[in-house]
């Protein structure tokens, strides 16, 4: 068990980085790596997918916090727009994680994997729409926080690739859009924690340690590290070539992806 604390310890220091450095919750690399280290272990193959899901949301949980603290001590959180979005992203969460909860392994991983293809493409091509429009109010903020706080739980990420794009194409600024991702993915892994620890709860077969979805003994040892490293990386945005730095993170989360789908369908 030691060794695998290690793995884990190793992992979150990784993922913490990279969401404080580009506004994201990690999900993307953590899933992956969650299910092939999971299966390792020898951990319910029909559930791996979901304890993957869960207990990246759970990590996630802290990570955001650490990152949050960081954007806001550069300023670049905007604050209203958070108190607007999180009731929606706090409705989208639970619909989300009750759809996950029940949809197979296979194909979680191929949701999962079709949207890292997406997230992937976006970095490599650093996309960016264009600001067409303001903000919405209230209403249409709520709504759009339905729409990412669903995929977000569906696909374990802190919703960075999602809200980024949005803010930007509303007419915020960059830094600001990272920021303030940074803060919606304190709602986000809140909600989707929650949700897979709800719906997974009294699952037969778990192992020791899980809380419902959650395997608490890789949320302990991943916490430690990311909440050192995430505000190293928040620091590090304003510093290094964050467009190039998104094209070999675009890299890493494809081959991963397709080698957890891979392992997924070619066992036996």
């Amino acid at each position: 068990m030691a060794v695998w604390l290690l793995v884990y310890l190793a992992l979150g220091a990784f993922v913490g980085f990279f969401a404080g450095l580009l506004g994201i919750g990690g999900g993307g690399v953590m899933v992956p790596l969650l299910v092939m280290l999971f299966a390792a272990q020898g951990l319910p193959a029909g559930e791996v997918m979901h304890l993957a899901l869960g207990t990246s949301m759970a990590t996630i949980f802290f990570t955001s916090l650490s990152s949050m603290r960081a954007h806001q001590a550069h300023g670049a959180v905007l604050w209203r727009i958070v108190a607007r979005i999180t009731p929606g992203i706090l409705l989208g969460t639970v619909l989300g994680t009750h759809i996950a909860s029940r949809v197979p392994t296979k194909a979680l991983a191929v949701i999962f994997t079709v949207f890292i293809c997406y997230v992937s493409v976006q970095m490599v091509l650093n996309a960016k729409p264009r600001a067409q429009r303001d903000m919405p109010g209230l209403f249409g903020t709520s709504a759009v926080g339905v729409g990412i706080g669903a995929l977000s739980c569906l696909v374990a990420i802190g919703g960075g690739a999602l809200s980024v794009p949005f803010m930007t194409w509303c007419n915020v600024k960059i830094q600001h859009a990272i920021g303030t991702s940074a803060a919606i993915g304190f709602p986000i892994a809140l909600g989707g924690a929650l949700g897979y620890i709800w719906n997974g709860w009294g699952v037969p077969g778990l192992p020791a340690g899980s809380l419902g979805f959650v395997y608490t003994p890789a949320v302990l040892a991943m916490v430690v590290s990311s909440v050192l490293t995430a505000p190293i990386g928040a620091r590090q945005t304003h510093r290094l070539p964050v467009a190039t730095l998104k094209r070999v993170f675009a890299a890493i989360l494809l081959v991963l992806a397709v080698k957890m789908l891979w392992g997924l369908f070619s066992a036996p």
